[in-house]
């Protein structure tokens, strides 16, 4: 019966033991963990409704959320096994290891992904908008994380890695508001210039497309092999200039050759000599 007395006692005391050297560890860890998962919750939230009110591009605020909410939670986490106990350096130094391991191996999908991210934060263009990038011309339907889909005029779909986007000159038709045609127009050098130029100012001026300002600039631009060549032009808005280039190609064309100039083709003289016979 004594010995039974010994052995509960000793038991109790043990259960004592642990409870105050373990129950005050493991209460302030849970405790830490509840508190930590509601303060990267918050920041999560608070991250979304700041990118919102910056007015960032809609992909990137649930990627930047969900990254800041998972770090904290991450800290938080080494945080709780270090209360309780656990060496946390060995694990952080695997974890380190096998996330440059995964770096290595993915650092092409990883270019692309920080190009994306490079893409969305600056945004040198938005969908809908005619852009040059990638050696691929066609506009914008989407920028995605790793890819920006692009459609050419012929409506073919492509997908250009964003790292070659972000990484190569881009040229963004859509930028500005108004856009300049350059259209170069030859005339025979039997041909009045004057009047050439003051028929091409008429269609210039009948025409609402054209904007005032800037100027238009019609001049001589080069005495050709077989033509006057004279450069004409006319701004517009952005949205006109496709079809104010097609209509003035044809007008401009019908127009002078009704003022009585020629449009030269290139034309070759062929001489013939005669030699004497041997």
């Amino acid at each position: 019966m004594q010995e039974l007395d010994a052995y509960f006692q000793q038991t109790t005391q043990l259960v004592v033991d642990l409870i105050s050297t373990w129950g005050l560890k493991v209460l302030g860890a849970v405790v830490l963990l509840v508190v930590g998962r509601m303060v990267a919750g918050w920041a999560r939230g608070a991250a979304r409704r700041g990118m919102e009110r910056a007015r960032l591009e809609p992909t990137l605020v649930p990627f930047v959320s969900g990254l800041v909410y998972y770090v904290i939670l991450a800290v938080v986490v080494v945080a709780v096994l270090g209360m309780v106990g656990i060496q946390t350096t060995s694990l952080l130094a695997v974890l380190g290891a096998a996330g440059l391991a995964i770096a290595l191996a993915l650092q092409g999908t990883l270019s692309n992904f920080a190009s994306g991210v490079m893409l969305l934060v600056f945004r040198p263009f938005q969908v809908g908008d005619y852009v040059e990038a990638g050696g691929t011309a066609g506009s914008v339907e989407s920028i995605g994380m790793f890819s920006t889909a692009l459609n050419t005029p012929d409506n073919v779909k492509i997908l250009v890695p964003n790292s070659r986007v972000y990484g190569s000159t881009i040229k963004n038709y859509a930028a500005n508001p108004t856009r300049r045609n350059d259209i170069t127009v030859g005339i025979s050098y039997g041909d009045d210039i004057g009047v050439a130029v003051s028929t091409i100012k008429a269609v210039l001026d009948a025409d609402e497309r054209v904007l005032a300002e800037p100027e238009t600039v019609i001049a001589v631009s080069e005495l050709g092999d077989s033509s006057v060549n004279i450069v004409v032009r006319p701004w517009c808005k952005k949205e006109d200039y496709w079809d104010l280039r097609f209509d003035l190609m044809r007008t401009l064309k019908e127009r002078l050759e009704a003022a009585g100039c020629s449009i030269p083709f290139p034309q070759r003289d062929v001489r013939l000599f005669e030699t004497e016979k041997v």
